[in-house]
């Protein structure tokens, strides 16, 4: 482990069970109403692909309909989502149990997003280099599609689009934060993402 990735890595664990302990109300809170107005389960798992290729189960709090169809790209306006499910999504709430995700050293806070396993099969020679960091739940990818499901829900064919246009956008985007990634350009990331900061360029 390289003296960035050994720092990136210790800091995530810190600070995912420092925030695990003082979101413990929040977590309480949305169980609470997911339980009453949605039943079980609470809790999303899907595998997706981390570090080096290998698959892992991310957590997320559900916000689909259960036992409707497994589209994997969805929009703003999916008929699969719940209306609580849809002010999660809209504050990224769904994501805090990927807090436990960190904790475990499946993911990192700032990293490209996991993604369903094919995805990686897909990449280039040169795409796979981003397969070296740890999956994140935010980073600069994620903040520059930060509108992804509208954008998606105003075109012809989402899936295509995702596949043919913002997928390979990602991947750029992803190679280019590991080559300059850094404590301080996470830091800057994750503020970026509380307060929702857009990033158009990286």
């Amino acid at each position: 482990m390289g003296f960035r990735s050994g720092v990136k890595y210790f800091f995530d664990r810190i600070f995912a069970l420092l925030a695990i302990i003082l979101l413990i109300p929040v977590f309480l809170i949305i169980s609470i109403v997911m339980r009453v107005r949605t039943g079980n389960p609470l809790i999303f798992k899907q595998k997706r692909t981390g570090k080096d290729g290998r698959l892992f189960t991310i957590f997320k709090f559900r916000t689909m309909y259960e036992n409707i169809d497994t589209n994997t790209v969805s929009t703003s306006k999916d008929y699969r989502i719940t209306p609580e499910g849809a002010f999660l999504r809209r504050w990224k709430l769904d994501e805090l149990p990927e807090l436990f995700n960190v904790l475990r050293g499946d993911m990192s806070f700032v990293g490209p997003r996991p993604d369903m396993p094919g995805y990686a099969e897909s990449l280039s020679e040169e795409g796979r280099k981003i397969l070296s960091l740890r999956p994140g739940i935010t980073g600069p990818a994620t903040l520059k599609y930060i509108d992804e499901e509208e954008i998606l829900a105003n075109v012809p064919d989402p899936v295509k689009y995702n596949d043919e246009v913002i997928f390979p956008d990602k991947v750029k985007v992803n190679l280019k934060y590991l080559e300059r990634y850094s404590l301080l350009e996470d830091i800057k990331l994750i503020y970026y993402t509380l307060i929702r900061k857009k990033i158009d360029e990286y």
